[in-house]
């Protein structure tokens, strides 16, 4: 089965030749290779670019890099800068591109892994110049977060963050029915060499060992981290408040109440910042809508991959309620938008009275599950499991009717039923519909 990506494609087709180097992102194993090596690389195929105009080079590929040993033989194409990292010789490289390619041809460098590469940096500002390049790259670690990559590349880079597979995606060739899919993607995810994988067994296996194996081996690998153990209790934490508010105090509180070890607060914003530049989660701010600025804390934390969240926890905690609102995060990033957790400000009657008699009125803050945004058009979203009851319904609904401006509003929630409307212009829409359906949001 092959997973087409056909979102990703596009925005790739979108940016060709755009004068930018075009910077792939995501964590491991999220198909961000693929896209670029085989879909892509098709894709170009395809409009009639010659093969030998395409140049792909994988930096973490033994096969690969034995290409550069014939360039400077005298100097190691290997640069080892630690004990534990390895870094491909910069100037090998560019000789071996200098002998590919020439002045007058269009030429396309698909090049994976760039992180690896010595002064990778350099060396892609150096290639830009050649006009007649265009180059895709792709990386995996904190070098390559979206709001660096102005820094790194002086505004010569533009952005795809590749996600694993959304839902849409993940049911794409399947003979599963959608509630049944559903299920499995809820528990195992959307890695896409998982979302092939036929048992169970095999699937839980395999992201158990993604999540030690790889992602924290390289997180304590790339950021030199002593306290390996605190690093991996911290990754349980997060893990099982997907969908709460995080405060690092809490968590430092938590580890010296439950735990019974010393961390400071400082420390855990840390290892938080590195899961966030692994690509492993992602964090949403808090945004104030009737204030119109953003609160430092809480935030909220989603996991990329909801799979290697189960997989962390041990499958033990499968809270469909806070799974969905995850999923519905990712859905919105899926689909190109801009993703914050919202706040609206209400006064509200107490249970006190004044002096006068008559009821003192307190600040209350009701939450927005999400407000997703991209150009001008901006959608409040909040995700509820069900709303069997009118209670249910006005609960979730509350925070949505105190928001006075014209932008749509919009209730996920799995009720089997057409979109409707209620009185106040408030859309409730069915989770399957929502995910499946492009023209309820629109798709970029």
């Amino acid at each position: 089965m092959e997973y087409l990506r056909k979102i990703y494609v596009n925005r790739l087709i979108n940016r060709r030749e755009n004068g930018l180097i075009k910077v792939i992102t995501g964590a491991r194993r999220s198909g961000k290779s693929y896209l670029m090596n085989e879909l892509y690389f098709r894709y170009l195929l395809n409009t009639g670019v010659p093969s030998k105009n395409i140049i792909r080079f994988a930096f973490d590929s033994s096969e690969d890099i034995d290409q550069l040993d014939y360039y400077y033989p005298e100097k190691s194409t290997i640069i080892k800068e630690r004990p534990d990292v390895l870094y491909v010789n910069a100037k090998k490289f560019r000789a071996y591109i200098k002998e590919k390619t020439n002045d007058v041809d269009k030429f396309y460098l698909l090049l994976d892994e760039v992180q690896l590469l010595d002064n990778f940096v350099g060396t892609l500002n150096g290639l830009l110049r050649h006009t007649n390049f265009d180059i895709y790259v792709t990386g995996s670690n904190s070098k390559f977060l979206s709001s660096d990559i102005a820094t790194e590349f002086k505004g010569r880079g533009t952005v795809i963050h590749v996600l694993p597979l959304a839902f849409s995606e993940y049911i794409q060739g399947t003979d599963m029915t959608i509630e049944n899919a559903w299920r499995e993607y809820v528990v195992t995810g959307g890695i896409p060499l998982v979302a092939q994988m036929k048992s169970e067994e095999e699937k839980i296996s395999y992201l158990k060992g993604l999540c030690e194996e790889t992602y924290l081996k390289d997180i304590i690998s790339h950021n030199k981290i002593r306290k390996k153990v605190e690093l991996g209790d911290t990754f349980d934490i997060l893990a099982s408040m997907i969908g709460s508010p995080v405060n690092a105090r809490k968590i430092t509180d938590t580890f010296r109440s439950v735990l019974g070890k010393g961390i400071t607060t400082d420390t855990i914003n840390d290892y938080i910042d590195y899961f966030q530049d692994a690509f492993v989660v992602s964090k949403a701010r808090k945004f104030n809508i009737k204030g119109r600025k953003y609160i430092g804390s809480p935030f909220k934390i989603y996991f990329e991959d909801i799979g290697v969240r189960n997989a962390r926890l041990n499958f033990r905690q499968i809270e469909e309620t806070h799974i969905m609102e995850n999923v519905i995060y990712n859905e919105l990033r899926f689909r190109g938008f801009n993703v914050d957790i919202g706040e609206v400000n209400i006064s509200q009657k107490t249970d006190r009275v004044g002096a006068n008699g008559k009821p003192i009125y307190g600040q209350k803050a009701l939450e927005v599950d999400f407000i997703a945004s991209k150009g001008s058009r901006k959608f409040y979203i909040q995700s509820a499991l069900s709303m069997e009851s009118h209670e249910k319904q006005m609960q979730e609904k509350r925070s949505l009717y105190y928001i006075d401006d014209s932008f749509k509003k919009i209730v996920v929630a799995k009720t089997g039923l057409n979109p409707t409307y209620d009185e106040n212009g408030v859309m409730t829409v069915d989770l399957y519909d929502f995910l499946l359906n492009d023209e309820i949001l629109g798709i970029e």
